[in-house]
């Protein structure tokens, strides 16, 4: 702390400083926001973090004095930044650089040697540190493909034979990405499990010369995950920013893998076998204060400070001084360490209770996890990082790489990265304020994405209490995002404050419309009312402003009749909860511009979502797959099965939730009205229960958890339990239907059937673009079992024809709703298949 206070004295601040860079007024001193953080520094790397701040100000030129003027009124706006302030706001990893203090000839910062290959560059100083930093050529990110790795490793081991070297920093030149992971192609290229196999042990290799050679320190700004985090875990220190983009992980569960350059190894090895559990069958994601807890990283320093900070961490692990203690803090946590991990007796509590939890969040359905565990368990027992422990790991990527499950979660992810690219021009004006119609539990979750990505956001409703219940539940959510330390109780109240609500009888409502880029409408579905508060928003916002309706159920194009530009309209179908289900449907009408559409998608993209394209039908792509998959879960229900069974059939075929508990969860009222609007179209397609049953249900008032009762009853405390009443109900409709007594097996065919024919029919039918629209929007959209990779993943994996075959059997058992799609029926002729790879 002595030491920040006397380097900031003496500092000679420029005049003016620079206000884009701290938010300051121009004509106040930049080093005030610093003083007032001194009470804070509690560490030498806190310190090094101020330090290096005042030393970005401070080595710029002093810009002209501004003449004399009277003093503002209010706070005036920041002028436009110099090329000194460009610098000075640049990116971290840029900023970095421009930093570093000019040096005489005899400083040891001087760099005395530097070189660039395609994707990495280096420079040495002139005592010995050499910085590396990745840059992966036309690319975002840096991703360890082949030619990266390959140049990688030619590098460092040029520096590690050469004898002025002495330490390494390892760094990325990327604005907020260190290594996002492993090149996925590699292993889409793979033909066999000892391709696989061959991967894994290269990468090993090269990581393990890494950390048998000179000193090295990984400093990490933005992403870290996968290989990325591996090839961390190699380093011998790990410095990591404090930016909200910093993230590390081991997400390599999510495709069906497992760690394969040494992650099972060294992140036991360092942090103990129960703190990487979590990390390595989850895949979780964590924050860089998080990490530095549970001892993945040393250091957590502000971005600015990061090349200094790792430059200093090197030379002092060269000199000695720097001694990292990653040993558990206390005698508690010491002796439960050494219990648990170090004894037979432990290490078989430990791995009998891991493989209990698998069991039943996975139902069998994931080999990664349970692979995992074996690996883990063979190298606890012959020492993680053993030759033992490095072969297990290994071998089991190799066989996991070639399993089916893992080619479905690939598929995915590749899916869902195509998806973030816009496919239409950018818009011309990036959209900044969105206008929201509706506080219920939609609106109140669009408005809840919208501000965590920086967006303003005016949100009305018709009435006060309205408003007052969707505010809650924004901070109620954001709330718990704060427990959880994902955000800090400021960055809360800041998105909280982008939110402005109004009511219709607030004389300046019209006020934030005016100035809207985007309106989406989120009131009841009703066409009349919609129609009218169409009319009168669009009175008062821009022409340029988009307005979108968030309708589930009313074609977009009817809604649009009643806007003066429908060019500008657009559909934005969310799906509830909305800040936590991932897919977005964007439905163009006829009259829709690709304009209008590229704006919807952008908003989608940074709100998080994985935005589909989707023709103007009723139940655009997801609920009219939805629907006929529900019908089908009551016709089920009427033959005989029971509510419980249903459910328990489903999310063990793979789905997150079973379908008694998804329609309690939805509202069996949307729900009915749903299956009411899709009856004209679909006709016999969701006519296989009858419908008076829904009818009586909801005049009893049974609609769902929000009623606290549907098909389950859900008490205040406690477990939800199977609703009587409805039981009754069921019993009622039953008479006079034969009683099928369905199996298990049958349950489940039966309902997946309906599903994939569906969704066959939306690509017959255009409704969807492709298969691969269709796998994304079902797995995103309602959870359809993501290691089958979808409804047309499934569709090719269990066989076209098999699959006609069966749907053709129960149509002659239970009615023409399974007769098979056109599609389907020609592509069983030959068994083609919708996926080419």
């Amino acid at each position: 702390k002595g030491r920040a206070v006397g380097v900031l004295l003496g500092l000679n601040p420029p005049t003016p400083p620079h206000p884009t860079l701290y938010r300051v007024h121009p004509h106040s001193s930049p080093f005030g926001s610093m003083f007032r953080l001194l009470p804070s520094v509690k560490t030498a790397a806190q310190a090094r973090s101020l330090v290096t701040r005042a030393a970005v100000l401070a080595s710029k030129p002093a810009a002209p004095a501004a003449p004399a003027a009277a003093p503002p009124k209010a706070v005036t706006p920041a002028p436009a930044p110099s090329s000194t302030a460009v610098a000075a706001a640049a990116p971290p990893a840029a900023a970095a650089a421009a930093a570093a203090p000019s040096t005489s000839s005899g400083d040891k910062n001087r760099i005395v040697q530097s070189g660039k290959s395609a994707n990495v560059r280096y420079s040495v100083t002139a005592d010995g540190i050499a910085i590396v930093e990745l840059d992966q050529e036309k690319s975002k990110v840096n991703t360890l493909s082949l030619k990266m790795s390959t140049e990688i490793d030619e590098l460092l081991g040029k520096l590690e034979h050469d004898p002025t070297v002495k330490a390494f920093v390892i760094m990325s030149a990327k604005p907020s990405d260190f290594v996002a992971g492993a090149d996925i192609n590699m292993f889409t290229a793979c033909k066999t499990t000892q391709d696989m196999e061959r991967i894994s042990t290269e990468g090993q290799k090269a990581f393990t010369k890494m950390e048998n050679g000179k000193p090295k320190v990984a400093a990490i700004n933005g992403t870290c995950l996968g290989g990325g985090l591996e090839l961390a875990l190699a380093c011998h220190y790990r410095v990591a920013t404090s930016s909200p983009k910093t993230v590390l992980g081991l997400p390599e569960v999510m495709l069906g893998i497992l760690p394969g350059a040494g992650g099972t190894q060294r992140l036991p090895k360092l942090i103990g076998l129960q703190a990487a559990l979590p990390l390595l069958l989850t895949g979780q994601r964590i924050k860089a204060d998080k990490a530095k807890r549970l001892k993945i990283v040393d250091e957590v320093v502000d971005p600015y400070a990061l090349r200094h900070s790792a430059v200093e961490a090197a030379r002092e692990l060269v000199s000695g001084k720097l001694k990292p203690n990653r040993e558990p803090k206390g005698l508690v946590a010491k002796a439960m360490r050494s219990v648990l991990e170090g004894t037979q007796f432990g290490q078989s509590f430990v791995f009998k209770k891991a493989r209990e939890m698998v069991d039943k969040q996975t139902k069998g359905n994931y080999p990664s996890p349970k692979k995992i565990l074996d690996v883990l368990e063979t190298s606890i027992h012959h020492g993680f990082g053993s030759e033992a422990g490095f072969e297990a790991e290994a071998k089991g990527f190799g066989e996991l790489g070639m399993t089916p499950e893992s080619k479905a979660l690939v598929s995915i992810f590749f899916a869902q990265t195509a998806a973030k690219k816009n496919p239409f021009p950018a818009p011309e004006k990036s959209p900044k304020n969105i206008a929201i119609l509706g506080a219920g539990l939609m609106g109140a979750g669009i408005a809840q994405v919208s501000v965590e990505k920086g967006y303003n956001v005016t949100l009305k409703d018709a009435e006060l209490s309205g408003l007052g219940r969707g505010l809650d539940q924004i901070y109620k959510n954001l709330e718990l995002k704060t427990k959880k330390k994902k955000i800090t109780s400021h960055t809360r109240d800041v998105m909280m404050s982008r939110i402005d609500t109004c009511t219709e009888s607030d004389p300046r409502w019209a006020n934030g419309f005016k100035k809207a880029d985007l309106v989406i409408e989120a009131i009841f579905e009703n066409l009349e009312l919609k129609h009218k508060v169409i009319k009168q928003i669009e009175e008062h916002i821009p022409p340029h402003c988009v307005f979108a309706t968030n309708t589930s159920a009313i074609p977009v194009a009817k809604l649009a009749a009643a806007s003066k530009r429908p060019e500008n309209f657009v559909g934005m179908h969310y799906f509830s909860p909305v800040d936590k289900m991932p897919l977005l449907e964007i439905i163009r009408h006829k009259g829709t511009s690709d304009a209008a559409t590229a704006v919807a998608y952008e908003v989608g993209l940074k709100q998080g979502k994985t935005p589909i394209i989707v023709k103007d039908v009723p139940g655009f792509f997801v609920n009219r797959c939805l629907g006929p998959f529900s019908d089908e879960a009551l016709a089920v229900l009427l033959d005989g099965a029971s509510i419980e069974q249903i459910d328990k059939a489903m999310t063990s075929w793979g789905f997150p939730v079973g379908p008694m508990t998804l329609v309690d969860e939805v509202g069996i009222d949307v729900a009915a009205t749903v299956g009411k609007n899709l009856k004209e179209d679909l006709g016999v397609r969701v006519g296989a229960a009858d419908p008076a049953l829904m009818e009586e249900v909801l005049a009893t008032g049974m609609k769902g958890r929000k009623a606290g009762k549907g098909m389950y009853v859900y008490p205040p405390k406690g477990k939800k339990t199977v609703n009587t009443e409805m039981l009754k109900l069921i019993e009622k409709y039953r008479a006079g239907r034969t009683q099928t007594n369905p199996s298990t097996a049958d349950i489940q065919m039966r309902m997946v059937t309906r599903f994939v024919n569906e969704a066959a029919l939306c690509l017959q039918d255009s409704i969807i673009d492709s298969p691969t629209t269709g796998d994304l929007g079902s797995v995103f959209g309602i959870g359809f079992a993501p290691f089958r990779g979808g409804p047309f993943r499934f569709a090719d994996a269990y066989g076209v024809r098999k699959l006609v075959d069966d749907m053709q059997r129960f149509r002659d058992q239970c009615g023409e709703q399974f007769e098979p799609a056109a599609i389907l029926k020609d592509y069983a002729k030959t068994n083609k298949k919708f996926h080419s790879s």
